[in-house]
């Protein structure tokens, strides 16, 4: 029995292997899309994932410009945000939010942090998330490889 280990490996800050993945948000459902990347961005798709510690990969999400809502999620769904002023409560739909300057940055972010942890993890974790509406991204120092979401439960 020397040779059998049964220790439990817990990662940590040095430990952990990061990496820069892309993905091709093209024709993605946002909610089935940013649940992957929710879960590529806490690292549960690693064999040595930690609960309390940030193992997950950095997320670059290209063409999101082009994701879809299923049904009249479109025109229906109502984003809530307050200004911090009275009476500064406003709504918006992903209709009107995709007019907007990184309005798209916007959506894709919302959904994902709130399939993150709640704390100080999920805050920092949610800065491994990269939104790009077109094919354009800035991150080719970091040598990202491509990735099929769709091969991910």
């Amino acid at each position: 029995m020397d040779t059998l280990s049964y220790k439990t490996i817990s990662a940590n800050k040095e430990t952990v292997n990061k990496e820069w993945v892309v993905i091709d948000a093209t024709d993605q459902v946002v909610g089935r899309l940013c649940s992957k990347v929710a879960k590529l961005i806490r690292g549960k798709y690693k064999p040595n994932f930690t609960p309390h510690v940030d193992c997950g990969d950095n997320v670059i999400i290209i063409n999101a410009g082009k994701v879809v809502f299923t049904g009249k999620k479109e025109t229906d769904k109502v984003y809530t945000r307050y200004t911090g002023y009275p009476g500064g409560q406003r709504f918006n739909t992903p209709a009107e939010l995709r007019k907007r300057p990184y309005g798209v940055e916007r959506i894709i972010r919302h959904a994902v942090k709130g399939m993150l942890p709640k704390g100080r993890l999920g805050r920092r974790l949610i800065d491994n998330l990269y939104v790009f509406e077109g094919t354009e991204h800035n991150m080719q120092a970091q040598k990202p490889k491509a990735i099929d979401i769709n091969q991910y439960k």
